[in-house]
């Protein structure tokens, strides 16, 4: 299949328009090679989620993350400032901490007890003091980029990466026109999935709502579909509904919150997803995470004030982990089949001109950031305007 005959062609051969344009090939889902270059061209220079600030509140608090073939580490100080730094031990490489926890004094590595203050630096390393011109303050922990938007935080491997808020302009204030007290949450639970499905596939999936009225009937009765809109921006989109179908529908009850809205969903570059749904103040995130080129490990954590899950929260929950993520799940994993098949290679984008609830441009938007990135263009230089 080609192409179509348009003058205005962004890498990988889509079309600036994306009314006009097919999709990304599917071998950018299904060649191994391709992950490799994703790890280091998308993972390892983008803002990555790793988790909330209720998680590490209190100072010697810590957590280690892997992503981009990288394992790093999360530490809050006796300042109160919480700092990221390569989670290895700069003497002779094994990794200082697993999992999360809290630190008393120091960061002490298993293997030969090399300890490092919470600042990063090295305090102690066994017989150094016998060592001719043994520097302490050469040995010093690498630092990762640590920013926060809305008790949100994420790590950058790339120093030379814009700033968080200035990559996601206008982001935090979307999300606060619709959940106003999204500051003021904590982390409440998390679910966790496995597919068997790129981890591309998933974000595709979660960028349109053209397959909800056939797939997603609960959610359909939960949200005023005629008034969804999916609106893109250079790093990130968000889709909206502008008030609930119903109150008592057959996803979950709840009663008005802050604001009363029907959904708010936001996709943020690379892989993470937030949703805001009816009621009282919340905010999840979703986070889609490659397990190699042909599965995918998802991460739900549910943010609620004071972390409570009330049982509108629990509802809200269930109907998620039970109803809709199995829904998702069976159609992303039944499109990586195809996506391997010989039967297939692109598919062409639904887009009106009026950009209506069934509009895949958004899709198109996360494709045309994917090819940019592994084909060695500065992401972002070609967007439609956000409408």
């Amino acid at each position: 299949m080609t192409t179509p005959g348009h003058r205005d062609l962004l890498p990988g051969g889509l079309d600036a328009d994306p009314g006009r344009s097919y999709t990304m090939a599917s071998r950018y889902y299904t060649d191994p090679s391709v992950l490799a270059l994703e790890q280091d061209r998308i993972f390892a220079r983008s803002w990555f989620f790793v988790g909330h600030e209720s998680r590490l509140a209190e100072p010697g608090s810590y957590m280690a993350v892997d992503f981009a073939d990288e394992g790093i580490m999360l530490v809050r100080g006796r300042d109160g400032v919480l700092r990221g730094f390569y989670n290895v031990c700069q003497h002779r490489a094994h990794r200082l901490v697993e999992g999360e926890g809290n630190l008393k004094l120091t960061m002490t590595c298993p293997y030969h007890a090399w300890a490092y203050d919470l600042e990063g630096k090295l305090r102690t390393a066994r017989g150094c003091e016998n060592v001719d011109s043994f520097d302490k303050a050469a040995f010093g922990l690498k630092p990762v980029r640590v920013e926060t938007m809305l008790g949100l935080i994420f790590v950058n491997l790339d120093p030379d990466a814009p700033p968080l808020k200035e990559q996601y302009a206008g982001l935090e204030e979307e999300i606060l026109k619709f959940m106003p007290r999204a500051d003021q949450l904590g982390f409440a639970c998390r679910k966790e999935y496995d597919l068997n499905a790129n981890w591309k596939v998933v974000i595709d999936n979660f960028q349109e709502c053209y397959h909800c009225e056939p797939a997603h009937p609960a959610f359909v009765d939960l949200v005023e579909m005629p008034t969804y809109r999916n609106r893109v921006h250079d790093y990130w989109s968000c889709q909206t509904s502008d008030k609930p179908h119903a109150r008592d529908s057959s996803a979950y009850t709840f009663e008005p919150g802050d604001v009363d809205f029907g959904y708010a969903g936001f996709f943020v570059w690379p892989n993470l997803t937030i949703w805001l749904m009816p009621g009282e103040p919340n905010l999840m995130t979703l986070q889609m995470l490659p397990d190699g080129p042909e599965r995918c490990h998802e991460r739900l954590d549910w943010h609620s004030l004071g972390g409570e899950t009330t049982r509108q929260a629990a509802d809200a929950i269930a109907y998620i982990d039970d109803i809709l993520q199995p829904e998702d799940i069976a159609l992303c994993e039944s499109v990586f089949k195809g996506l391997k098949s010989r039967g297939y290679d692109r598919g062409r984008f639904i887009v009106d001109r009026d950009r209506s609830h069934i509009s895949e441009h958004a899709v198109h938007h996360f494709h045309t950031l994917v090819m940019e990135a592994l084909e060695g263009e500065t992401p972002g230089c070609h967007r439609e305007a956000a409408e």
